[in-house]
């Protein structure tokens, strides 16, 4: 499939994500193609959330237009849609009425049996491969585009919370009270987990990127007993998958946002990539990880309302910390989350040209 695409003018996602010195860091934005954007509005304006999911051509059109108004400042391009279409895929009914909602959360062990046994995502979301594959041939080799998924503890959080949690009381109770239902259930996501991304590989993805976004609501010994099991189950179940399909692994980056204190643990989870949050110092984060995998972040998103001074000087701390005696190695920059609706575009496009400036290589 990836020899009918042009080929790729700018690689330094890739070349960071294997590890290698590059002449500055590549970055993009969690959450690029979003609210912050008027001409995000202006599309959400006349469609419903899932309908922009589910509709190839309106997915495509937004995840173009920060590549278009940032032209030549990003360096990657990531595709609209949410981690909660695996729900959707396995038969859960879910809304945005604004935020996540479910109307028939999971309660019980039992109400597993609600959920479809068998799971095909070339059926269920073949749209977001067909969305994928479009945005490849309009991007005509300008940058990579990023696929990517919800992690199994995440997911399954929503799925039995019934939307967003401050307590997460009721995915708690499963862990403690059905342990062993609970890691089968968490499988069960994690394989649909695999099919997706591999079938986003497929239809062009370049890179992949799991979320792990409630990563730090589990302590580090419950994290290690319920979601790295999955999480390593994913990367292990893409590349067997795609070695067996003869088709070349892609870069996989693994964001479990708060997770630091299992960091060590998360380096030798089969990922190429750990994303960090702005909770942990870059230097501290290569002690603990070394060269094992690269690293992705991390500027606190609430930095770019601070104005440009602080934009400034919190990236040119950020690269500090990050570089390699005065090189960018290994090294994605990015927020430590994903950008917020508030933030001025133009502010945006500061910490762009600014990450550009102060991550290039020392004279």
């Amino acid at each position: 499939m990836s020899n009918t695409f042009a080929p790729l003018k700018n690689d330094l996602l890739l070349r960071a994500a294997r590890g290698e010195e590059t002449e500055r860091a590549p970055v993009w934005v969690m959450r690029q193609a979003g609210r912050y954007l008027p001409e995000f509005r202006a599309v959400r304006a006349n469609h419903e959330f899932f309908e922009i999911c589910k509709t190839p051509e309106l997915a495509c059109e937004i995840t173009l237009q920060p590549v278009k108004r940032y032209k030549g400042l990003l360096d990657a391009a990531i595709i609209f849609s949410d981690i909660l279409v695996i729900p959707q895929a396995m038969g859960m009914e879910v809304l945005m009425n604004p935020g996540p909602f479910f109307p028939q959360p999971l309660n019980a062990p039992e109400d597993v049996s609600r959920l479809k046994k068998v799971v095909d995502v070339n059926v269920e979301l073949g749209y977001l491969f067909e969305a994928i594959t479009k945005v490849r041939k309009e991007l005509n080799g300008e940058v990579p585009l990023i696929g990517f998924c919800g992690a199994p503890w995440t997911l399954f959080s929503y799925m039995i919370e019934g939307g967003g949690s401050k307590t997460f009381q009721k995915c708690k109770t499963w862990l403690f009270k059905y342990p062993e239902e609970s890691k089968a259930l968490l499988m069960r996501i994690a394989d649909v987990c695999v099919d997706l991304l591999v079938g986003q590989i497929k239809a062009g993805a370049q890179l992949v990127q799991v979320f792990d976004s409630w990563a730090s609501e589990l302590s580090p010994h419950d994290f290690a007993e319920f979601s790295l099991p999955s999480l390593m189950h994913i990367s292990a179940g893409v590349r067997s998958k795609l070695a067996s399909d003869k088709i070349s692994a892609v870069p996989m980056t693994l964001f479990a946002k708060g997770a630091n204190q299992s960091l060590a643990a998360l380096a030798d989870a089969g990922y190429d990539v750990l994303g960090l949050d702005w909770c942990i110092d870059a230097a501290e984060a290569h002690r603990i990880v070394g060269d094992r995998v690269a690293l992705q972040g991390n500027l606190d998103p609430n930095v770019l309302y601070g104005g440009r001074e602080a934009i400034e000087r919190e990236v040119k701390r950020m690269a500090a910390s990050f570089k390699r005696n005065g090189v960018a190695k290994g090294w994605i920059a990015n927020l430590g989350h994903g950008i917020t609706p508030g933030v001025d575009p133009e502010d945006m496009r500061f910490f762009l040209e600014c990450v550009h400036k102060y991550s290039a290589k020392s004279t």
